[in-house]
């Protein structure tokens, strides 16, 4: 018997590692969506057996299509496959109805032993067998650098996440992350458009290269955000100075080295780090990254907003890769997506 599994991930390497992790010698029909909307269209047709679902998409994420389906009780087992591992991400998706939480990228192994265990998968030696490459025949997918780079930056962010999550016991509000090219020069404006007017912000950058690879991560603090930031890390006296480069610097070890070891494993290389340095405390965001304007060098930027839930606390991670390092990619991206 044929069962019929939807991916729905927003990324197209997502979606290609997740079919590819499935077993090979189960019979089954793949069908991918690429957001929650789309998904939810195939599985009231009634063509869907098993959704493996991502939570992080834009538009309607994996929590709003979990409660759709509970609500309209749509007749279809969903198992969670997010970057997102934070416990309480688990937690919430259990009791929205998912039968269980898997952490990307997908253990195969691990994958199998689920599936049996909820007597969905038996090996079956009637079903199509692989290519000679040992590959399930998954059908066309292009990946470019854009999507390889949101991916390995979602998984990242997510294990940045948990980190932080469990430091200060609360939830870590993820978004989708945003790839964008710029050149230096227009670095300001991009920043600028993004922050909110009239506030203020305090930043460090850090340095990293290894690989062949290198760039410089910039964590952004709005002003308002240090002082909550500053009590929930347990300072005392958090109006003073010291306190301010004492939170910057440990939000900066806890974001930036999780996420750089994360996109580090993802890719089988180690990052060095350079020492972090605070740019500057108490100005806007077009003053704090004038160090880029007299250089033309283009750069690929990794955009990350996290936000804490049930606090107004703003901090945004950015990660620009040099032109070089854009290059390099470009060439291994093949190697790389397989």
């Amino acid at each position: 018997m044929q069962t019929r599994i939807l991916i729905c991930d927003d990324s197209a390497m997502a979606r290609k590692q997740m079919a590819r992790a499935l077993p090979q010698d189960w019979n089954t029909e793949l069908l991918y969506a690429g957001d929650g909307s789309e998904a939810l269209d195939l599985i009231r047709e009634g063509q869907v057996d098993l959704l493996l679902l991502d939570l992080n998409m834009p538009g309607m994420d994996g929590y709003e299509v979990l409660d759709v389906i509970r609500k309209e009780d749509l007749p279809v087992m969903t198992l969670v496959v997010s970057g997102d591992i934070q416990p309480e991400a688990r937690n919430r998706v259990i009791a929205q109805g998912a039968i269980d939480f898997l952490k990307k990228p997908v253990n195969p192994s691990q994958l199998a032993e689920l599936l049996r265990q909820f007597g969905l998968y038996q090996p079956d030696l009637s079903a199509p067998q692989p290519d000679n490459e040992g590959a399930r025949d998954i059908g066309p997918f292009s990946v470019g650098l854009a999507d390889f780079l949101q991916e390995i930056s979602n998984v990242a962010m997510g294990q940045a996440a948990d980190l932080l999550a469990r430091l200060l016991n609360t939830f870590v509000q993820l978004p989708v992350p945003k790839i964008t090219t710029v050149y230096r020069s227009e670095l300001s404006m991009v920043l600028t458009a993004s922050a909110q007017q009239q506030d203020t912000y305090s930043a460090v950058c850090q340095g990293f290269t290894g690989a062949g690879l290198a760039g410089e991560a910039l964590l952004l603090f709005s002003d308002s955000s240090v002082k909550d930031m500053a009590q929930m890390l347990g300072y005392d006296n958090a109006d003073t100075e010291v306190v301010e480069i004492e939170v910057l610097m440990d939000m900066c070890s806890i974001l930036f080295g999780a996420f750089l070891r994360g996109v580090g494993e993802q890719m089988d290389i180690q990052l060095g780090l350079g020492q972090p340095m605070v740019l500057g405390r108490h100005r806007r965001v077009d003053h704090l990254v004038e160090h880029h304007s007299l250089r033309q060098e283009k750069l690929m930027c990794v955009e990350i907003p996290y936000r804490l839930e049930g606090y107004d606390i703003r901090c945004d991670l950015l990660v620009f890769l040099t032109e070089e390092s854009i290059n390099q990619l470009e060439t291994n991206l093949p190697f790389l997506t397989e």
